[in-house]
C-alpha cells in the first residue's frame, strides 16, 4: 500500500483508521523513487508499530537520465556504501536490486505489468536458495503464476480478482492457498465494489470475501492463513 502517496495526505489517519477497525495490523509500503522516500520513511516513524518501508525503485522511474543516482540512494539507504556501477536498463536495475536483497537475506517484491516474459528471464539468470519474495499486484496467466511460485514467489493478490475481466479467479483455486498474500496496492485498483475509485487499505476485506468464494474457508480461515504466508517472507 502506497500510504505516503499524495493521494492520501488530506485524511491519512481516517484511511489507518478505517483499515485498522477491519482488521489490517500491518502496512508494508513500497517504494517508489526517492522523491517519495522522506514521505515514507516518515510515515514509517509515525506508525512504527504497523508501518513497513520497502526501499527500491520502482520500474516506471527507470530513466536512464537518473537511474544511477536513483539507485545510489537505494544502495545507500540499505548499507551506507558507496555506489559504482553504471546501469541504464529496467532489467539491469531489476537484477542489481535482486541481488542487493539476497545478500542481506531481504525478500524482493516485483512490479510487473505487460513484462513477465522479460521479469522471468532476469529470475532464471538469478535463482537460488537465497531468491524469495512476492508477485505484488499479480495480474498474469495460469502459466505465469506457476512460474512465479517455481521462484519461490507469492502470488500477490488485491483488486483485480474481483474484477469480471481480471480473470485470475478462474485458475486461483488451482494453486494452495500457501502461496497467496493480500494485498491492496492502494490507491490503485481498488476492488469491487469500489473500482475506478481510489482504493484503501480497509478494501482489503473485499479481496479476501473474493477469496472465500474461491477456497471456500472462511473469512477468518482467509486471514490467518494468508497472515502467515505475509509474515514468513516479511518476518523471518
Amino acid at each position: 500500500t502506497h500510504l505516503y502517496s499524495e493521494q492520501f495526505e488530506n485524511d491519512i489517519d481516517e484511511v489507518i483508521a478505517r483499515a485498522k477497525e477491519n482488521g489490517v495490523e500491518r502496512f508494508y509500503l513500497p517504494a517508489i523513487d526517492k522523491s517519495y522516500t522522506d514521505r515514507m520513511l516518515n510515515l514509517e516513524a509515525q506508525h512504527s508499530d504497523s508501518m513497513f518501508a520497502m526501499m527500491g525503485l520502482h520500474p516506471c522511474s527507470v530513466n536512464p537520465d537518473t537511474i544511477n543516482d536513483e539507485l545510489a540512494h537505494v544502495k545507500e539507504w540499505l548499507d551506507k556504501r558507496e555506489f559504482k556501477d553504471h546501469l541504464s536498463t529496467q532489467q539491469d536495475a531489476f537484477k542489481m536490486q535482486i541481488e542487493w536483497a539476497k545478500e542481506r537475506n531481504l525478500p524482493i517484491v516485483i512490479h510487473c505489468r505487460d513484462a513477465f516474459n522479460e521479469v522471468f528471464e532476469v529470475l532464471e539468470e538469478v535463482k537460488d536458495e537465497k531468491l524469495f519474495g512476492i508477485f505484488h499486484c499479480f495480474s498474469g496467466t495460469k502459466e505465469d503464476a506457476q512460474r512465479a511460485i517455481d521462484f519461490n514467489l507469492k502470488l500477490g493478490i488485491g483488486g483485480v480478482v474481483t474484477f469480471k475481466n481480471g480473470k485470475i479467479d478462474q485458475f486461483l483455486g488451482d494453486f494452495d492457498i500457501k502461496h497467496i498474500v493480500l494485498e491492496t496496492d492502494s490507491p490503485y485498483l481498488a476492488p469491487v465494489p469500489y473500482r475506478g475509485k481510489r482504493n484503501e487499505s480497509s478494501y482489503l476485506t473485499h479481496v479476501c470475501d473474493k477469496l472465500v468464494d474461491i477456497y471456500r474457508k472462511t473469512p477468518a480461515e482467509i486471514a490467518e492463513i494468508t497472515t502467515k504466508n505475509a509474515l514468513d517472507i516479511f518476518e523471518r
